[in-house]
Order: C-alpha cells, then structure tokens, then sequence
C-alpha cells in the first residue's frame, strides 16, 4: 500500500496536466488525489506512519499528522482568501484603473519587461503569492486576448518567484531560513539578487526575440459600466481610498508579522477587517452599492481554485509525512554530495512539489555546524528553492493561484514558458557560480 501513494500523486498530477483532454476541472483531480493519498497512509500498516525511519517520530496517528499538517495549510488558504477578497474588492471600486491608465503603453514587449519588473520588486516587499493574486487583477485590466494574458501571466510567475528569492520575506522557504539563522537579511539580498535578476532577465531576452505586436485592451469601464457588472460607477475619491488601503493591507503584513511573530494570515486578515469597516460605513444606506462591499464581493471569490490549492497541499503533505521527500533527500545527499547538484537538483523538484518539505528536509539533514549561516550551500538553497518552482505553473504558490485565477492550462504552460523558466534557473545558478567560484 506505502509503494502506491507515489503512483497516485503521479495519476492526480497527469489528470491536472490532462484538464481538457479529459474535460474533468482540475479542482476535482487536486481533491481527489490529496484524499486518496491521505487514505492510502491512513490503511497502510496498520494506520502507523512509515515516516522514513530516519530519526522522525513513529507510532503517530495518520490523523494527528494530517491536522498537524492541516495548521500550515489552513493559514495558506486563509492568506489566499484574504489577498483574493482584498484584490476583488479593489476591482469593485475600480481602483486598478488608477493604474492601468497609467501605463499607456501597448507594445508587447515593452508592457511585458515595464509588468515583469513591477513583479520581480512587489514580490520582494510582499511575497511572490500576494504579488501573484494583485498582478492577475492587474492584467486582466491591460490585456483581452487570452493568449497574450496567459503568457504575460506565465512571466509574472517567473518574476514573482524570482523577486521571492532574493529577499528574506518573499518567499515561505527563504522566511523558514531567515528565522532558522541560516541566511541573514543584508547578505541573502547581496548575494542572491543578481542570479534571481538573472533568471527574470535570460526569459525576458529569448521572450523579446519572437515577442512583436500590441495588446488589446479589454473594454473601459464607461463602455461597459465598471467592468464587474456594477452600473454605479464610484467615485474618483473611492477608488483612492479603497486602492491605497488594499495596498496598504497588503505591505502592513510582514510589519504585523515582525512585530506580533504572528502567522501572515492573520496580519492579512487585520486588513481585510479594516477595509470591511471603511467600505461598510462609505457604502452605508447606498442600497445601489450593495455589490462594493465585502459581502458581495466574497461571492466573487473563486471557490475552485481554493479547492485546487488544497487538494495540491494536501497531496504533497501526504508525501512528506510518508517520508518520501526525506527519503528522496538524504538518496541525493549519498549519491552526489555537491552542494551545486543537490540544490539544482531540488530546485527542479521544486516544480513538482512544494519547496517548503524540501527546503525543511535540507534544514534537518545539515545543521549549522556542517553548514554555517550565509554559507554557499544556504544562499544557492534560497534561490533554487525559490525559482525553481516557476518551471511548472504548479510548481509554486504563485503559479497555482495565478493557473487558478486565470484559468491557464497546465500543458499550455507547459510548451510556452516551461523551457524560458528553465533557461533563466540555470542562468541564475551560473551567475551565482561565477560570482562565488571562478571571481
């Protein structure tokens, strides 16, 4: 039973890549697969975990790991609720019109480095699943063809994780190594921004090569009342308020975490309790407003692709309670025993499975003394973790919730930005390889 929960991630995987050839929604594969990976734990010897034998607790309930694990999930999905609420409810105001009117541009190339590069910086200050979320609202704004968004949608996933990279609150995995002490914050940013600037930069180059044309821009809001179905347009005012507080909300998460060590979804979902209030007193009585508040908006919020996220998570946590990741570890660390191979190696993992079991196992197999902080090995760890995931859309919290909320195809992302991510990861790697071995 242990041998074929690997063979049923890999069947639910091929069903998500499958999603219209098989005309099944990719939700209902991502469910399923994190269910029955769980049951196969659940009927495997005896409800004991396997857990790897190699100095992990034994004799533990499937189902006290499965809440265990559904603590960390929860707060991804709460995290996502909020951003995707928050996102939703400045589109009700119109808000992003403040700035896609801005951008007049409507060459390809030129919106796709301007977008690529707002991404890469956001991710740095927010982290690469928020920027994600507000860059998907973003472009829906800017592009109507499906083609074109989907493949600007493709890069801002590169951008977002490769902005995540470099900074020390942009991604789960390089937070997990700020607080563990192995990467501290001015040195991660020194030596890691170059090589992450390196795997935006390589893609957007080969990209600008074929890249050629404009962009259609979606209807104005005059021409099709504000875009969301609501014929009472709000005011100049409203639309800066809502704007700036959302955006606001967004940036004051990783202060509330620094200050209250609380997890990130709480400090999101302070800001979400504070835009309810605003827009709850501003829309008041305006029985024609009802659409722009919170409660209408929340009906907006796409339920599937939440379900999606956790059937995805659920799927690989069942992976590493059952050991396999460890496993799978420890076989890289006896077989190559390069610190350039393994973290290649478990980069191009990362696109597969989460990098956050990966970059814990790496944690618990070299401890400080092997490796000490702002070692080669920890800062290359933090990029290839980071990047890595961008060479299959569900390969990172960015591309899931992107392939979610713009309904990307898995196999379209495939044959389009797969090969562009892989040549900026391995561009990286080498211009961190150059800057640390051969200067």
């Amino acid at each position: 039973m242990y041998l074929f929960i690997p063979i049923v991630f890999l069947l639910g995987y091929t069903m998500i890549a499958l999603e219209h050839p098989l005309r099944l929604d990719k939700s209902a594969s991502a469910i399923l697969t994190g269910v029955l990976c769980w049951a196969l734990l659940a009927l495997d010897n005896g409800a004991t975990l396997h857990l790897a034998g190699e100095g992990g607790p034994t004799g533990y309930s499937v189902e006290s790991q499965l809440l265990e694990h559904l603590s960390s999930i929860s707060s991804i999905l709460f995290f996502l609720l909020s951003a995707m609420t928050i996102v939703e409810l400045i589109d009700a105001h119109s808000g992003f019109s403040l700035i896609t009117d801005k951008v007049k541009s409507t060459n390809k190339v030129a919106l796709l480095w301007g977008m690529s590069f707002l991404a890469f910086f956001l991710s740095a200050m927010l982290d690469n699943l928020t920027t994600a979320i507000v860059m998907s609202a973003l472009l829906r704004k800017l592009i109507k063809d499906r083609e074109d968004l989907w493949f600007f949608a493709g890069m801002i996933i590169v951008a977002a994780n490769a902005g995540g990279a470099w900074s020390p609150i942009g991604d789960v995995t390089t937070i997990m190594l700020w607080i563990g002490g192995q990467v501290t914050t001015l040195n991660i940013i020194r030596e890691v921004f170059l090589p992450s600037l390196a795997s935006l930069v390589v893609p957007l180059g080969v990209a600008s090569l074929y890249l050629n044309g404009k962009v259609e821009r979606p209807e104005t809001e005059v021409e099709s009342g504000n875009g969301n179905g609501n014929n009472h347009p709000v005011s100049v005012f409203e639309q800066r308020l809502i704007l700036f507080l959302g955006i606001g909300a967004l940036l004051f998460v990783p202060v509330f975490k620094s200050y209250t060590h609380l997890p990130p979804f709480m400090g999101i979902l302070f800001g979400l309790g504070i835009l309810w209030v605003v827009t709850e007193y501003l829309h008041g009585g305006k029985i024609h407003r009802s659409e722009q508040k919170v409660v209408s908006v929340l009906r907006r919020i796409d339920v599937p692709s939440v379900l999606f996220f956790l059937g995805i998570l659920l799927a690989v946590a069942a992976l590493e309670t059952g050991g396999y990741l460890s496993q799978l570890a420890t076989a890289m660390d006896r077989t190559f025993g390069n610190i350039y191979i393994i973290n290649i190696l478990i980069g191009l993992l990362s696109s597969v499975v989460d990098n956050v079991p990966l970059v814990a196992g790496a944690m618990g197999m070299y401890p400080l003394s092997t490796f000490p902080p702002n070692h080669d090995f920890w800062e290359l760890l933090a990029y290839c973790a980071g990047t890595g995931g961008s060479i299959l859309i569900i390969g990172s919290a960015a591309g899931v919730a992107t392939m979610g909320i713009l309904k990307i195809d898995f196999l379209w992302y495939l044959k389009r930005i797969s090969l562009l991510a892989a040549l900026g990861y391995f561009a990286g790697v080498g211009v961190y390889y150059l800057i640390n071995v051969l200067l």
